[in-house]
């Protein structure tokens, strides 16, 4: 396969994928609303600048970022230090996350409207240490949710006992947390699991499961999304609490 027929497979994964967005804006542009496309020159410009994006993006995860896992997990697995791989564990779910472009644009929100309902001082310091607290205490929850999944791999234990007892403390603490915190709290469990995240944390439950004598990559590897997606909401509530 020669590269200008590589990219343009590529360019055709990327425009399939994207298709069923499209289909479901024009419909609903045309049938629904009735209204011609503003400024339809500019749309189909940043459409064009997405698909590109989604093509190169894609390639790079299998290029880079999933081999990179997966050869890091190998080493660390390898080299038998325990203290060495959750080490390596919180610090790429830390890592990963306090750099997550999802994350930081939900937390500049979230400050923007704590500010302006009272929650805390509407003024730019309040509002940048309320951010910044929020990305780091989601931070320090996907470094802990990595930890945890790593010892679930090493050990063995059940992935469906763990995340049922994760979702029932959820559900605790929100009956006690202020309510304003609570959406905030579940959203953080979303845009976690985002564009950086998700593919190393993905490569590191694999690469370690498939290194590891007696552990099933397709059952032991998965799962690590999952705690990384569900111990932000438990941290973030307590964050509410305490703050």
């Amino acid at each position: 396969m020669t590269p200008i027929s590589g990219f343009m497979k590529l360019l055709l994964g990327a425009a399939r994928d994207l298709l069923p967005i499209v289909i479901v804006i024009v419909v609903f542009q045309v049938a629904v609303i009735q209204q011609p496309f503003p400024d339809l020159q500019r749309i189909l410009i940043g459409l064009a600048l997405v698909l590109l994006g989604l093509a190169l993006f894609v390639q790079g995860l299998e290029l880079g970022l999933f081999p990179l896992g997966e050869t890091m997990a190998h080493a660390f697995a390898r080299k038998g230090s325990l203290a060495a791989l959750l080490t390596f564990a919180f610090c790429l779910g830390f890592g990963t996350t306090v750099a997550e472009p999802a994350l930081i644009a939900v937390a500049d929100k979230a400050a923007e409207v704590a500010g302006k309902a009272g929650a805390i001082d509407n003024n730019a310091e309040a509002r940048d240490s309320y951010a910044f607290n929020l990305r780091l205490t989601v931070a320090l929850s996907v470094g802990a949710a990595l930890v945890l999944g790593v010892f679930r791999i090493l050990k063995g234990w059940p992935l469906p006992l763990l995340i049922i007892g994760g979702y029932i403390t959820v559900v605790l603490l929100t009956t006690i947390a202020p309510d304003e915190i609570v959406g905030i709290a579940y959203d953080s469990g979303g845009v976690t699991t985002s564009t950086i995240t998700v593919p190393l944390v993905a490569a590191l439950g694999v690469g370690l499961a498939s290194t590891i004598r007696g552990r099933n990559p397709l059952i032991d590897g998965f799962g690590l999304v999952a705690f990384a997606s569900l111990t932000p909401m438990i941290f973030v509530l307590i964050f509410g609490m305490v703050m």
